[in-house]
Order: structure tokens, then C-alpha cells, then sequence
């Protein structure tokens, strides 16, 4: 009998120690908190039950089952109704890329066969492999879309993408843009897409704008004839996306991507008003921001008549602009030289899929913490507009779009699990209304 209730003492306490030791497993399992001492420090990311049954905020609750619409895609869900949804953040900017293709709408696989580039260094190359991705299964990418490999002219696929950016409360896509008749080394012509582009945002009260790829003999002439084709022929469409400056004028604003590829020289001859080929005071006068790799393009961007400056990178610490310790200190500069400063933050950064021998720039995402992390810097740094790299450039892995596990043959890709597909337009979203706030209070 006292063995018996010694064992059953042994049975009970070892009962007690797992009601104990459990909870203490699963809260170290539970995200960090933020430590990054800032004010707008919080929690990564709420469980999937928080996002579900929040009800404490109606927009970020509408937002939330939206995108659970989205997420799920059945046949019978109801239809996302306009007046559900958020209003968009037109200081909230994602670049987007309507540069794929698929035999459905485009007659064979565009970017998603990506090319695997070889190493600079012949040597180097040998040891990685060659050739191109062969889609549907093997495509040029670390992720695997939701969608599939889609193209950028199916309608649906327009349709899909509207919705999770406007869920996600960014209110306006920067296109990347190569002139008619142009188009980039792996992809085809995309001024051709703009008119469906620009139409599908619309319907989703979004705007756009042009990211403006560093085309063939790009100069200063031809950038005033391709800046007045812009205008001329989108410049009247209502989704084409105009700043208000602080003189109350409204003016297109264009990203212009690998702007060091030519002198500020160059640049001075569109942008300053004594230049040969200047726009200033025209009817084509805009808003121009050049790319800033290295600290030593500061003075760059001032001598070549921007109006300010990006960073695009999502790789923080690969280049001065994209190190989120340097965002505050740009910011200072750009004040005190009258320019805008747009930090462009990102989720992470893979391209070993088209890039092999590249993983010592892969940013991990750590499951949202990486994005978290930009944004809470960006915020830091007061800027007037925040810009995210990206929405869709799968070959870099940083896009916000829905992503989806697959394994093909010996590739596993990465997902987003355990999070939802949706987990990253999720992040955003709440960062979109956080920076709102801030730039109400900002502004007092």
C-alpha cells in the first residue's frame, strides 16, 4: 500500500511538472518582443486567432477578412465589396512588375524561365549551375506564387493583385517602365500593359506611378521625350498618381531607378532650369527621385536638380542607402537640401534561385520580424512617403504577394508558414495605418 502511494504521489507530481514546464515551452517559443527601443515597438506579429477575432479596430478587422477572401479563393466566397475595403496610403508606395508571362495570355513562359546568370568571375562560374528554369514547376524563384506562374496581362490576375494591395493599405504601385519599343533582357514590352494597369487600379481608387528602368542610351533628351509621352498619354487617366507639393502644385512623381549610370551633368540638363533639355516649368515638370547606392551620391543628387532620393534595396547593410542605421542621418540631409526622403523597406531578400553564387546577400525574413524591422527603422527616420520593395519581384524573393508551399522534384520552396499566405499584406497593412498616425501627429 505505500508503494502504491508513493507511486501515486511520483504519477501526480510528474503531472504537475508537465502542467508547468508546457506553458514556459510554448511562451519561449512565442515571437520576441521588439528591442529596439522605439515607440513604435510592438509584438511581431499576432497569433492567426488575434487576426481573426480582433475586433477592437474595424478597419484592420475589414482588412483582415478580406484578405482571408483572398486566402481562400473558393468558388462559392462572397464577393469583396468596394465599400469593405480600406482607403488606400498614397504615402505608401510598392514597386511593382508586370513583366511575366505565361503560353495562356503570352504564348510561352516569360520570367519565370529566368535565366541563371553566371558569376563575373569565369572560375567562380564553374562551380554553379547553368542554363534557364524550365516553368511550370521549376521557375526563377526562391518562392512559389500563389497564383502560379502567371502573366501580367490576365485580367483575373490584375484583379487579384488590386485587391492585396489595397488590403494591404498601400495606396500606390510603382510600375517598373521601359519606353515603347523597349523592354529589359529577360522580358518583353511592358508600355503596352500600362492602359490595363492603370484601369485596374482605378476600380481600386489606386495610383501609379513610373519606375523608370535604366533603358538602352538613357540621356537627357530622350528622358524629356519619354517623360512628355508619359504625360501625354497616361497624364489624364485618374489613377495617374500626382504629389502635392508644399507650394499646393500636383505634380507626377517618378522613380528613377540606377540614376548614377549617368553624371549629374546629365541629369542637370532635364532637371535644373538652365539645363539644355530642362523640364522645370513646363507642362512635364514632375517630381524626380534618383537612387542612392553610396553615401557619396548624396552630392550626386543635389548637383543633378532632384527633388529626392530612394533607397530600394531590401537588403539592409548591402549598400550605405539600404542600412537602416544611415535612414535618419538621410533624412537630415534631405531636409536641409529641400529633398524628399523615401526609405524603401522590404521583407527580406533570395535570389540564389537566378543568382546561385549570391547567398551572401539573402536577408532571412525570420518569419515577418525581418519587415517588422525596416518599418519600425523607416518610421524612425519621419520620412513623407515609405516605399516597399517589393510587391512581385519573385527572382529577388522580396515580394509581399501570397506565396504557397511546393516541393517539385528535389526543390522545397520557401513559404511563409507558419504564418498565413496573407501574413505579409497583413504586416503591412498595420504598418500603413501606424504611419497614417504618425504623419497626423507629425504634421501638428
Amino acid at each position: 500500500m505505500a508503494r502504491f502511494r508513493r507511486k501515486s504521489c511520483c504519477v501526480i507530481l510528474a503531472l504537475a511538472l508537465v502542467v508547468f514546464i508546457i506553458p514556459v515551452i510554448l511562451k519561449s517559443l512565442s515571437p520576441e518582443e521588439n528591442s529596439f527601443g522605439s515607440p513604435f515597438a510592438f509584438r511581431l506579429l499576432p497569433s492567426s486567432r488575434d487576426v481573426e477575432e480582433d475586433t477592437r479596430d474595424p478597419v484592420s478587422s475589414k482588412a483582415s477578412w478580406i484578405l482571408k477572401l483572398i486566402a481562400a479563393k473558393k468558388p462559392d466566397s462572397p464577393e469583396i465589396k468596394m465599400q469593405d475595403l480600406p482607403e488606400p496610403n498614397y504615402n505608401v508606395h510598392a514597386f511593382y512588375y508586370a513583366w511575366y508571362g505565361n503560353p495562356q495570355f503570352d504564348g510561352k513562359y516569360i520570367h519565370w524561365d529566368h535565366l541563371i546568370l553566371p558569376h563575373w568571375d569565369p572560375k567562380v562560374a564553374l562551380s554553379y549551375p547553368t542554363g534557364r528554369h524550365e516553368p511550370p514547376d521549376d521557375i526563377g524563384t526562391n518562392f512559389y506564387p500563389a497564383l502560379g506562374p502567371y502573366s501580367s496581362k490576365d485580367p483575373s490576375v490584375l484583379e487579384e493583385h488590386m485587391q492585396q494591395l489595397c488590403t494591404a493599405g498601400v495606396g500606390v504601385l510603382a510600375l517598373s517602365w521601359y519606353p515603347a519599343n523597349m523592354k529589359d533582357d529577360n522580358g518583353e514590352e511592358i508600355d503596352n500593359l500600362v492602359p490595363l494597369i492603370l484601369s485596374a487600379a482605378d476600380k481600386y481608387k489606386l495610383k501609379v506611378v513610373f519606375h523608370i528602368e535604366p533603358y538602352k542610351n538613357r540621356d537627357d533628351a530622350n528622358m524629356y521625350e519619354n517623360i512628355k509621352y508619359i504625360v501625354d498619354r497616361y497624364g489624364s487617366h485618374p489613377a495617374f498618381y500626382r504629389y502635392k507639393t508644399n507650394t499646393g502644385k500636383f505634380l507626377p512623381l517618378y522613380y528613377i531607378y540606377d540614376s548614377y549610370l549617368q553624371s549629374p551633368q546629365v541629369w542637370s540638363q532635364l532637371l535644373k532650369s538652365n539645363g539644355k533639355h530642362t523640364i522645370r516649368n513646363t507642362p512635364y515638370d514632375g517630381i524626380f527621385i534618383s537612387l542612392l547606392v553610396e553615401e557619396r551620391h548624396k552630392k550626386d543628387v543635389v548637383n543633378g536638380g532632384f527633388d529626392g532620393l530612394y533607397t530600394y534595396f531590401a537588403t539592409n547593410g548591402f549598400t550605405y542607402g539600404s542600412s537602416h542605421h544611415n535612414w535618419r542621418s538621410m533624412k537630415t540631409f534631405c531636409d536641409n537640401n529641400d529633398l524628399m526622403f523615401i526609405p524603401s523597406v522590404g521583407p527580406g531578400y533570395i535570389d540564389t534561385s537566378i543568382r546561385p553564387w549570391n547567398s551572401q546577400n539573402t536577408r532571412n525574413r525570420i518569419n515577418g520580424k525581418y519587415y517588422e524591422t525596416s518599418l519600425n527603422a523607416a518610421l524612425a527616420a519621419r520620412p513623407q512617403i515609405i516605399s516597399i520593395t517589393s510587391f512581385n519581384e519573385w527572382h529577388e524573393g522580396t515580394q509581399i504577394e501570397r506565396a504557397v508551399p511546393k516541393t517539385w522534384s528535389k526543390t522545397v520552396y520557401l513559404d511563409y508558414l507558419p504564418h498565413k499566405s496573407t501574413v505579409y499584406l497583413e504586416i503591412t497593412n498595420k504598418w500603413a495605418r501606424k504611419f497614417s498616425e504618425e504623419l497626423k501627429k507629425w504634421s501638428e
